[in-house]
């Protein structure tokens, strides 16, 4: 495939109602806010993931996920790049129901979909929160920045040239 051709999805996954959980989608957040994509380049907040992203596969080439991981050994904070079955063991899960992303890669797989992919996982501190709390914890609002060096990083690799945007 032409370099920059290809049709790429970053996808911020996540529950902002569950103070870490929602890293992810803080992080594409961020990236609509502070950067201009090409066209060929989707920004998508997809919340909670599960099987009705399935659809989005077909449309692109290469998908970027940003998600919090959890019992990676490192400190809160910590941003690390893994492929989608690397990461999920580390997939934070809310129930036996929900769907990791390499669960989602292999159902799609089985409709004749398979983009490549990679993740960018950002180490949590508080996935279990008392009540309902919507916020970072602070090791982790502080990796944000370096969470958005890495998707960028990737697209970099990828050929994607992205401009900032210009404040004011």
């Amino acid at each position: 495939m032409e370099t920059g051709s290809e049709r790429i999805l970053v996808m911020g996954i996540g529950n902002v109602l569950m103070r870490d959980e929602g890293v992810g989608c803080r992080v594409v957040e961020e990236l609509h806010a502070r950067y201009e994509f090409p066209a060929t380049v989707e920004i998508t907040d997809s919340g909670t993931m599960g099987m009705t992203i399935l659809n989005l596969f077909r449309e692109f080439d290469f998908v970027v996920v940003v998600d919090a991981v959890d019992g990676t050994g490192h400190e809160a904070g910590t941003v690390v790049r893994l492929s989608p079955e690397d990461i999920a063991p580390n997939q934070v899960r809310h129930s036996l129901h929900d769907t990791r992303f390499v669960d989602v890669l292999e159902a799609a797989e089985l409709i004749g979909v398979r983009p490549e992919a990679e993740c960018v996982g950002i180490q949590v501190e508080d996935m279990a929160p008392a009540e309902l709390t919507i916020g970072l914890s602070a090791p982790v609002e502080a990796a944000i920045d370096v969470a958005i060096d890495a998707v960028l990083t990737v697209l970099a690799e990828r050929g994607v040239e992205v401009r900032e945007k210009r404040s004011g």
